[in-house]
């Protein structure tokens, strides 16, 4: 598949009811190893892929740098791959474009986009994540690219344990970023069964939800109308945890 073949693909892929299911890999080697068990595209962890390389998340691992791994592993599979790119690396719209333009000339057909302000404290307005994610469309569209722009809100995680409270601000910001050119709506931090479901429901885009404990079971997202389950660090945890074991009786 060519480039606009896989973007193609890879929106298709998100079906309200039969989740895409993302194994998240961090390097071309994990990402491989993703595809051959199965998987129909990979997807990075932002955390993981600064973890594998003795950085922090929240873009403390250098945009050249992530962009070499990012270009790796496009070119080492033959699949959709779609880059956790936390907060654009900028906070000025022109630069922002230029950081997904570069993204584009990679191979990446979608992206994760956070509405958490990175370098400083909680979310951006409504209004301001709106417009950062038209510059993502704008760039995306003189690429000629469908790029699928998956909006994550962080609602959920600012509200803590409260998550009913942070229900109407999550339906707004959908509406919001799906009317300045969002593709999915990202909701991690939300555990609830119900929440979940009321989301799947309102909501006009596809909606991602990430394992983590207390989330319900892959069969009942699905259930619930879940379009898209991502595992973001879990497969980088479980490949060191079981690297230490191994290392562990190697060395003693």
């Amino acid at each position: 598949m060519n480039q606009k073949e896989k973007a193609k693909r890879f929106a298709q892929l998100h079906v309200k009811g039969t989740p895409l299911l993302l194994y998240n890999a961090w390097d071309a080697g994990s990402a491989q190893s993703v595809l051959e068990a199965g998987a129909k595209a990979i997807a990075t962890s932002s955390w993981s892929v600064a973890a594998a390389q003795g950085y922090q998340d929240g873009e403390a691992i250098p945009l050249e740098f992530a962009e070499q791994i990012v270009g790796r592993i496009a070119t080492s599979v033959d699949a959709p791959v779609t880059v956790d790119f936390e907060g654009g690396y900028s906070e000025d719209d022109s630069k922002l474009a230029d950081n997904i333009s570069r993204l584009i000339n990679l191979g990446v057909v979608g992206i994760n986009f956070e509405d958490r302000v990175l370098r400083g404290l909680g979310l951006y307005s409504i209004d301001r994540q709106a417009r950062r994610l038209g510059a993502i469309r704008k760039a995306a569209a003189q690429k000629r690219v469908d790029l699928f722009v998956n909006a994550r809100t962080d609602v959920f995680f600012e509200h803590g344990e409260d998550a009913a409270q942070a229900v109407d601000e999550a339906l707004e910001r959908a509406k919001a970023y799906a009317d300045a050119g969002a593709s999915g709506f990202f909701i991690p931090g939300l555990t609830e069964d119900a929440l979940i479901g009321q989301l799947c429901e309102a909501v006009t885009l596809p909606l991602n939800v990430m394992v983590m404990d207390g989330v319900p079971s892959n069969e009942r997202l699905s259930k619930l109308g879940v379009a898209r389950i991502s595992y973001g660090p879990i497969p980088y945890i479980s490949a060191m945890n079981a690297l230490q074991q191994e290392a562990k009786k190697a060395l003693s």
